[in-house]
């Protein structure tokens, strides 16, 4: 594919892009083909990313692995951004040194993609979940529809297609929503608020601030989504134009849980019963809920009742996502499930609310500066083990010794999958939802997901 600059985009000088992961070469390839120059660097070096830059050379992109060129960087006429380079790095210190704008990728590919409508999801806890939904209704409504963003795909990558998607369902991160002037979605969807990421943000203000920036170009003409049951929404929506719909578990909404039957309903009216939503947990009857606001009031055409009967047939189809709360099976009559999502406290407390049976619970990872003190009460309902695990494993043991049993596996997560193993009897489950990042021992939450679910199926040949 090949036309225009992007717009906005400068085309007098080198763009620089910071990561040679998926974002990164994505978007990268996206600027190249548009006409601009572009030089893409990454702190790293694998083979795996020499493998990247090669390609990208072949493209006439400059790429360069294990370093940044920061004199190079200072001169670019704008600096792009992947969403895992923390903002104290080097290379942007040198872009904000020297007056260079950073944008993020998705930024970028939006401005590419201008003519699509987005419906776009942030918060602290369920944003994949509802993304992954609301794309999968909009497929079922309109076919051509894209899922994009924090979820796992670049939007640069749909930026590359020969033609756009009429909609896309987009995930973002607070990382993302900081190096994102210019969005300003069809639908804004803001799932829920919790303190997370503190071992990147000052604070939980700083945290909620980035959030808030889903609002930053809202007008009298914008519709938004957000959680009824959620103080800290509230208080971030009050006063910002647009329409306000919300969804609650608690009590009647424009979408809402009616716990009396154990039904889905959009307004007044029934869109499935619960118990044809097939994933576990009231977070995901929230996330359902959530997902089918947003596209029942992106467009008129998709709020009435065909549309509705469509919207649930998609929610009956929807497969949980891989690592969120993922069943993996059941042996020796001990339930395992894959939670690795889960990095921070407030996602690991809503898979506990879904647990039913006792549970060994797999706690562990690179601590985020979070104290683990919310989880007690949900410990005492339902935990009978604790296995700690990784850097964060003193800490653990420290503050939920005095709760339940706390068991230290060191440094090894095969020892402590072992060990939850051993613990787990008849009747249990093993849950890992670590409330911690992977970075002490993996690359990434996918990583420490597949491992754990390795493990499993070793066990249980």
């Amino acid at each position: 594919m090949s036309g225009a600059p992007v717009a906005g985009i400068p085309t007098d000088g080198e763009i620089a892009v910071l990561g040679l992961a998926r974002s990164g070469r994505a978007v990268a390839t996206l600027l190249a083909r548009r006409g601009h120059s572009v030089y893409v660097s990454d702190s790293s070096a694998s083979p795996g990313l020499e493998a990247t830059a090669a390609e990208l050379r072949d493209e006439g992109i400059a790429a360069q692995v294990g370093g940044h060129d920061l004199a190079r960087i200072s001169r670019a006429a704008l600096v792009v951004v992947s969403p895992g380079i923390p903002p104290d790095a080097a290379p942007l210190a040198a872009a904000r040194e020297h007056g260079v704008q950073v944008l993020s990728e998705v930024e970028v590919a939006l401005r590419a993609l201008e003519r699509a409508s987005v419906v776009a999801v942030t918060g602290t806890n369920g944003k994949s979940t509802t993304t992954a939904m609301a794309g999968g209704i909009l497929q079922e409504l309109v076919g051509d529809a894209v899922i994009a963003g924090n979820i796992g795909r670049p939007l640069s990558e749909v930026a590359l297609r020969e033609s756009a998607p009429p909609w896309i369902a987009l995930e973002l991160s607070s990382f993302q929503l900081h190096d994102t002037p210019t969005l300003s979605p069809k639908v804004g969807v803001l799932t829920n608020l919790s303190p997370d990421h503190l071992d990147r943000y000052a604070s939980v203000a700083e945290y909620y601030a980035d959030k808030a920036l889903l609002f930053r170009n809202a007008t009298g003409g914008s519709t938004w989504v957000s959680n009824a049951d959620d103080a800290d929404s509230a208080t971030m929506i009050a006063g910002v134009p647009g329409r306000h719909t919300r969804f609650s578990l608690e009590s009647r909404a424009d979408a809402w849980l009616d716990a009396g039957s154990s039904t889905l309903m959009l307004g007044g009216t029934a869109l499935m019963p619960r118990r044809d939503l097939p994933l576990l947990g009231k977070h995901n009857v929230a996330n359902a809920l959530a997902a089918a606001l947003a596209v029942s009031v992106a467009d008129e055409a998709f709020s009435d009742a065909d549309a509705r009967g469509r919207i649930a047939e998609a929610l009956r189809n929807f497969q949980p996502l891989r690592h969120r709360l993922e069943l993996l099976g059941e042996s020796r009559g001990v339930q395992w499930i894959n939670d690795s999502k889960a990095t921070n406290v407030g996602a690991t407390l809503v898979a506990l609310e879904a647990m039913e049976r006792p549970t060994v619970l797999l706690l562990g990872g690179r601590h985020k500066g979070e104290p683990y003190a919310p989880l007690a009460a949900e410990i005492r309902r339902t935990v009978k083990r604790v296995i700690a695990y990784g850097e964060a494993a003193p800490l653990i043991a420290a503050e939920l010794g005095a709760v339940t049993e706390v068991h230290r596996a060191g440094d090894s997560f095969d020892e402590a999958i072992a060990l939850a193993g051993k613990s787990a009897e008849r009747g249990d489950a093993v849950l890992l939802s670590p409330a911690c990042s992977s970075y002490d021992m993996f690359t990434s939450y996918e990583e420490r997901g597949d491992r754990f679910r390795e493990l499993v199926a070793g066990m249980n040949r």
